[in-house]
């Protein structure tokens, strides 16, 4: 056995006495090469400890086993859960997730995008801001990869999987006026065009079912949506108050800030005679069950939305579908009934 470290696969081979398209096979697949000379390079594996750089490697082969995925936010429960079963659902098939995060910023994504157009990878899966030159890069992107966009998207028409927000919003909006005052809503910062949508959608069905939309705006552009929702509602409550007693909010991490802050003020949120406010929200994050009351949202296809933009990237990546070819997705969201509302 050789003391000197082994720095990459020529000096592996060189010391291990097989050759570097066999040791190529091998880290391609296993299966490739026969297993008597299988078995001699795991021993040679084990005798040089060798870890060989499988991002060179991948980056070496003909066909490429990296997939780019971009979110906006990787500190969101929802972009996180996405993540992680992309990431699962990558390594069955046999591929290698890089994920990276644009921090909500159209520089930070325009850099990601750049980064991705740098590396040679299979494909790549977006949730883009969807606005700015970043939107021009994804393009760009799509020319020379298979790109398939999630949550959000832009005016480019790429291939796209998402919740269906005008469904989900109209859900959420006729439950809450069969069953008490009609919601005002609390629109998230418009960080991306779900936010666009979902707004849109509220006043769509306050208008169909014969009420008044009461929009409460925001005053800033930030993905801290509980900060957004308890500052918000702190002012509200200070002043004028709600303009109704039902408060729809476009996701539910502005829920939470919105009863945190209410809890604050000493009132009481739930549907029963007694409370003070119902609230509700939208996405079903992981934590709404646990709130206090527990908050009552409509729950998006966490992995409808996973696994249906795998589905499309690697039929895409296979040939299975021509490349000009551009697919819409939009998933049904479902009802989730808690104590909040």
């Amino acid at each position: 056995m050789n003391d000197k470290k082994i720095r990459n696969m020529e000096e592996f081979a060189a010391a291990s006495g097989i050759s570097r398209p066999t040791l190529s096979k091998y880290f391609d697949n296993p299966e490739r090469v026969r297993p008597a000379i299988r078995a001699r390079i795991e021993q040679a594996l084990k005798d040089f400890d060798y870890r060989p750089n499988f991002f060179a490697i991948n980056q070496n082969r003909r066909r490429p086993k990296n997939i780019g995925l971009i979110v906006p936010f990787i500190a969101d429960p929802f972009y996180a859960e996405i993540v992680r079963r992309v990431e699962a659902r990558c390594a069955e098939e046999g591929y290698w997730a890089i994920v990276l995060s644009s921090h909500g910023e159209e520089e930070l994504e325009a850099r990601a995008i750049e980064t991705l157009l740098s590396l040679k990878l299979a494909g790549a899966i977006i949730a883009p801001l969807g606005h700015g030159a970043s939107s021009a890069l994804v393009n760009d992107l799509a020319q020379t990869i298979p790109v398939v966009m999630f949550d959000s998207h832009n005016e480019q028409a790429l291939t796209f999987v998402g919740n269906d927000n005008r469904q989900s919003v109209s859900l959420i909006v006729d439950y809450l006026c069969r069953t008490g005052e009609p919601p005002c809503f609390l629109e998230m910062p418009a960080v991306n065009r779900s936010a666009i949508e979902r707004r849109e959608a509220y006043v769509e069905t306050m208008v169909r079912l014969g009420h008044e939309p009461q929009l409460i705006t925001p005053l800033e552009q930030s993905w801290e949506f509980e900060s957004h929702g308890f500052s918000e509602t702190r002012r509200l409550l200070d002043g004028p108050g709600f303009p109704s007693a039902t408060i729809l909010c476009a996701n539910d991490r502005l829920a939470f800030g919105v009863m945190a802050a209410a809890f604050s003020q000493g009132l009481r949120v739930g549907r029963s005679p007694e409370c003070d406010l119902r609230v509700a929200g939208h996405d079903d994050h992981p934590l709404s069950r646990y709130t206090c009351p527990a908050l009552t949202t409509v729950a998006q296809d966490y992995s409808g939305i996973a696994e249906k933009s795998v589905d499309l990237l690697l039929e895409m990546i296979n040939e299975q579908v021509p490349s000009e070819t551009r697919v819409f997705v939009q998933l049904q969201a479902s009802l989730i009934m808690r104590d909040s509302a």
